[in-house]
């Protein structure tokens, strides 16, 4: 908790220099950036790792999984350079050794096999798997949190698509969904 606190700190700072969250959603920080971010853990068997970050950003989920949770391996991938930036120097400011950053489009980063593929806010769900499909096994968990559209960007996919993936309810916003799915998506 003490990690997470003086994280939320160092992102109130840089947010004033550049737009990480939106200054409403500081104000909810706990509810809507950490604890939203952190319920994914449940998700999952303990162990499972390397987990692999789209569009890390501010850090949501990727970073803050990986603050809490030290034993795991966490890859975030985000192409703007500030937000590389800020993510890296989070990395060294609280010695995450577990903590990977891709300052790259995710189209430019080497494959390797992912236990769990999560995003946040990153792309329409069919984009989301077409470019990470090749991080995924049989046996990926995927996580995407998509707020109040998970139903409907779930319902919009080949019947292929829906066959592998449902939508959980989120813990922290009664109205948002998950969509959780395991294996390899049949994407061409």
């Amino acid at each position: 908790m003490e990690r997470l606190t003086a994280f939320i700190d160092l992102l109130a700072r840089e947010n004033e220099q550049q737009n990480l969250i939106s200054n409403n959603s500081l104000e909810s920080v706990w509810q809507r950036h950490i604890a939203d971010s952190l319920q994914l853990l449940a998700h999952v068997p303990r162990e499972t790792s390397p987990w692999l970050d789209l569009g890390s950003g501010a850090g949501m989920p990727g970073l803050i999984l990986a603050i809490a949770r030290p034993d795991l391996a966490f890859h975030l991938v985000e192409s703007r350079k500030r937000r590389v930036s800020w993510l890296e120097s989070v990395a060294r400011e609280y010695s995450l050794t577990n903590c990977h950053v891709h300052g790259s489009r995710l189209e430019n980063v080497e494959s390797f096999e992912s236990a769990v593929i999560c995003a946040r806010a990153f792309a329409p769900l069919g984009k989301l798997l077409r470019l990470s499909a090749r991080f995924s096994t049989q046996q990926t968990v995927w996580l995407l949190p998509k707020g109040r559209s998970a139903a409907q960007e779930l319902s919009e996919q080949p019947e292929s698509i829906r066959a592998m993936f449902h939508v959980e309810q989120s813990s922290t916003d009664p109205q948002a969904g998950i969509v959780k799915g395991h294996g390899r998506p049949p994407i061409q």
